[in-house]
């Protein structure tokens, strides 16, 4: 807070400076047009010189402490040399008029990056102040920091999760905005894992901690939006390297463009060297690369704080800028097309004939598989249990005895809908071939993750399970396509069965399965050497495996929700929300981002190209010497907040 006061405070001052400089500026102007002050030096110069000190003098002493620490050529010494050189001149309504522009400009590019700041800065609102962590019987508030793993901490309504975790008592409901940009509440409760940084908003929470809090969400989001401006695009790069060599050189250009002429043409009166003084000085104010040492930056630094207002993290401009030429994108399956957990697809009922009228109807073969499983905690037995449309309870179905058959299955004795006790196994092919009177006259195999059922000793059907599609997934794929991406590319470690099903689904234009984590990479090295590849090539993924693929392409981007904490460490970019639909608009930002910068950087070089060259040549005064500058600067800063929104 008291930062925030600092720069409110900073800003008012130069406010004040700025509008009693005018002031004065504007009254001596008009006295003197009007003839009640004469238009004599010794007037003007003491008139003149009150504004310039009130507005000029923090840019003189810049100018003057940059100097001493051997940082000669900036813009603070540009514009003291040139608008003292307006004075020494006798110009002294431009030298006033140039600083007084100079410093609106700059007031103006302060609040302008201010506001850019900010919109990434809101992120840090969601650190966690403190946690109530139960210790011996009492519930002790303690910094996040000091709560170990496994230790339990609770959680009120209006309060924020500290710290990542699995909820043991309690149910609520849980906004996530700040973290994924979904406005969307999700709801939690026993048995689910809940992050830190979102905000509690109905029950109480009991909540046991699964990482401390340097690996916690919320501490690994905040690093990353803290290291977002390490890395630079190569944008910013030629800026940086441009104003190095381009300051000086313009400096030494100026004093030869105030010098030589003369001494060339052997003219030696007052007025010639004045004239060319002045086109020296205009040359200094026009040369100026603040529109460009500005503009840039920001621009970037408004497009990674838009994306992160719509749960994109992106680690710095060099990764937003290789994105906006993506033209590959390559994606892992599981957890990230698909959402990463088993669902019940189809149910096959055997013919009457080999099932002897076992089971009667797929709902039954449904129920009496659930009435199996529900005590397990493998995900098919919870696909299975939560694809029964009435789950079987402990009290209508809870079976008499059960019996794990290590690496083939279940079998137990449960109760049906009627009360009859039935033997049910439930497993794998293998687990057929030795529960069943007739094992030949069971179905052929399916690649496809299939659940056999048997019912006193004879084969009843089969269960058909599978991982089903993001609901978002198809439609993400199609907006890439029209944001132009030329190829989508799965690359997964399922069977070649479920590989095309889930890629004619979604509309993949190319899949390869059954790879192992190195098959991946070198796919994607494959791909990377292609004689015909243009653009640049991103992986998305969000596993522990993923995590070489990510390293090693162009742009890696990761799920950040469910994804892993070697994915997303990898990743250069993260979905936060993990959904599919993300990726498009963090293409869209950053080609954005990446066209306001070109923008930015043609526009001004072009009009500061086109001013110096008639300030050389005398056709341009210190007036619109500093509509090339400051003016430039201002509607470069303009547009570059084009890419906050």
């Amino acid at each position: 807070m008291a930062r925030k006061g600092y720069w409110k405070r900073k800003h008012k001052r130069a406010l004040i400076e700025i509008l009693c400089a005018a002031g004065i500026f504007a009254v001596g102007t008009v006295l003197t047009a009007v003839g009640v002050l004469p238009d004599v030096w010794y007037i003007g110069l003491p008139l003149h010189l009150v504004s310039y000190a009130i507005v000029g003098w923090r840019v003189l002493w810049k100018a003057i402490r940059n100097i001493r620490h051997g940082q000669v050529f900036d813009e603070n010494f540009l514009m003291s040399l040139a608008t003292v050189g307006a004075f020494a001149t006798g110009e002294y309504p431009e030298a006033v008029f140039v600083m007084l522009f100079y410093r609106v400009g700059e007031l103006f590019e302060e609040l302008a990056v201010g506001k850019s700041r900010a919109s990434i800065a809101s992120l840090m609102e969601i650190r966690p102040d403190y946690a109530h962590v139960e210790r011996d019987g009492e519930v002790l508030t303690v910094d996040p920091a000091e709560v170990a793993v496994g230790e339990i901490i609770e959680i009120r309504p209006g309060e924020r999760v500290p710290l990542d975790g699995t909820v043991l008592e309690g149910v609520t409901t849980l906004d996530t905005a700040a973290l994924t940009g979904e406005s969307l509440p999700r709801d939690a409760a026993a048995g689910d894992a809940v992050i830190s940084g979102c905000v509690n908003l109905s029950g109480v929470l009991r909540v046991e901690v699964s990482k401390e809090f340097g690996e916690s969400t919320v501490s690994r989001i905040l690093e990353l939006v803290e290291n977002a401006g390490e890395h630079k695009s190569r944008s910013e790069h030629f800026i940086t390297r441009f104003a190095k060599y381009y300051t000086p050189a313009v400096v030494i250009a100026a004093a030869l463009l105030a010098i030589l002429p003369p001494v060339i043409l052997d003219i030696g009166s007052a007025d010639v060297w004045g004239d060319w003084v002045y086109r020296a000085m205009s040359f200094l104010v026009i040369s100026c690369p603040c529109a460009l040492v500005i503009s840039v930056p920001l621009s970037f630094f408004g497009g990674i704080g838009g994306a992160s207002r719509r749960g994109i993290l992106v680690k710095g401009s060099s990764y937003l800028e290789a994105l906006a030429g993506c033209d590959t994108v390559v994606f892992d399956k599981t957890g990230t097309l698909t959402e990463g957990k088993f669902a019940v697809t189809g149910v096959e009922i055997a013919p009457d004939g080999e099932s002897a009228g076992a089971v009667l109807s797929a709902g039954e073969l449904l129920y009496l598989a659930a009435a199996t499983e529900q005590y397990s905690t493998h995900p098919i037995a919870r696909a299975l249990v939560e694809a029964c449309a009435d789950r079987p309870t402990e009290r209508d179905a809870a079976p008499a005895s059960v019996e794990e058959l290590a690496g083939h299955g279940v079998r137990a004795w449960v109760q049906d809908r009627t009360g009859a006790v039935r033997t049910v196994s439930v497993g794998n092919r293998k687990l057929m071939e030795t529960a069943v009177e007739s094992p030949n006259a069971l179905p052929s195999t399916t690649d496809e993750t299939a659940v056999y059922v048997a019912v006193d000793g004879r084969y009843a059907g089969r269960i058909t399970v599978a991982d089903r599609p993001k609901a978002d997934s198809a439609a993400a794929l199609a907006d890439l396509r029209r944001a132009g991406i030329r190829e989508t590319v799965m690359l997964t470690g399922d069977h070649e069965t479920v590989a095309a099903r889930v890629a004619s689904e979604l509309g993949v234009d190319s899949y390869r399965a059954e790879l192992l984590p190195a098959d991946k990479v070198a796919h994607v090295e494959s791909l990377l050497s292609a004689p015909d590849r243009r653009g640049k090539l991103a992986f998305v993924g969000d596993g522990i495996n993923d995590a070489p693929v990510l390293a090693r392409a162009d742009i890696g981007i990761a799920m950040g929700g469910m994804g892993s904490d070697a994915a997303i460490e990898a990743a250069d970019i993260v979905l936060m929300d993990d959904r599919m639909s993300g990726l498009p608009v963090a293409i869209r930002i950053a080609r954005k981002t990446l066209c306001i910068v070109r923008q930015n950087i043609g526009f001004a070089l072009a009009v500061k190209a086109l001013v110096l060259i008639l300030g050389a040549l005398g056709l341009a005064n210190l007036w619109l010497a500093v509509f090339a500058d400051v003016g430039v600067a201002v509607l470069a800063i303009l547009n570059a907040m084009r890419a906050m929104r």
